[in-house]
């Protein structure tokens, strides 16, 4: 669903993603861990079509992100690390808005259930989102993703911030997700949660990346070592 070849990109004599070969398969969660600057966010960026990559391709279900960014975009959803959704707008307001633009005309029912899907109490529905915690606003992305009925699920720092019970609730939202087909790719600087979640983990640094590991063939405390070896 997701693949980099060569993926690169340069700033003047600055190289913040260097030849990049990545394949992520459907029901696959990749999580890439690094330092601030270690090249995770490019990673996303590119994948997303916000940034040209100066050599290589990034390529979403074999659609090529930079010549066809209109429509990988039917294949995506993408959860930055705050999710920027109308604070002046209910929760179920924000759903049927986005999903509208997605081409989609769900009902008030079926807006309330994917929302219920993604883990959203059902009293929240109808509050503004000005008075939704991150977690909650973390939710109502993933039910607009859940809506666009996406490929793909891109995260940077989905976790940042959360606490331990909204961090673990997102973390089995996920695994649903990824259990139904869906290839994620996460940016993240919890170690111990992409231990947890991620099928794969990367280890960047200095827009290179140094490992990836099957998250099963090894413990938190192995990986937390070598990420501090090679970061």
């Amino acid at each position: 669903m997701l693949e980099a070849k060569n993926l690169t990109k340069k700033y003047g004599s600055y190289t913040a993603l260097n030849k990049l070969n990545l394949t992520i398969q459907e029901g696959e969660i990749f999580a890439l861990l690094g330092q601030n600057g270690a090249g995770k966010t490019t990673t996303i960026n590119l994948f997303l079509g916000f940034l040209e990559p100066t050599e290589g391709s990034a390529t979403i279900n074999g659609v090529s992100v930079a010549e066809y960014p209109q429509e990988i975009k039917k294949y995506l959803a993408y959860i930055p690390e705050t999710v920027m959704i109308y604070p002046n707008l209910t929760g179920i307001e924000n759903l049927q808005y986005f999903s509208s633009l997605a081409g989609f005309d769900y009902s008030k029912k079926e807006l309330a259930d994917l929302l219920s899907r993604a883990g959203l109490q059902s009293q929240a529905f109808e509050q503004r989102l000005s008075g939704y915690s991150k977690g909650m606003r973390q939710k109502v992305g993933i039910a607009i993703a859940i809506a666009k009925k996406a490929k793909v699920l891109l995260l940077d720092e989905p976790t940042s911030g959360l606490d331990p019970k909204a961090s673990n609730e997102f973390s089995e939202i996920l695994k649903k997700l990824a259990a139904q087909g869906t290839a994620i790719l996460m940016a993240t600087h919890d170690i111990f949660r992409a231990k947890e979640v991620a099928t794969r983990i990367g280890i960047m640094k200095e827009g290179n990346l140094q490992s990836v590991i099957n998250a099963g063939d090894i413990s938190a405390n192995e990986l937390e070592a070598l990420y501090l070896k090679t970061v």
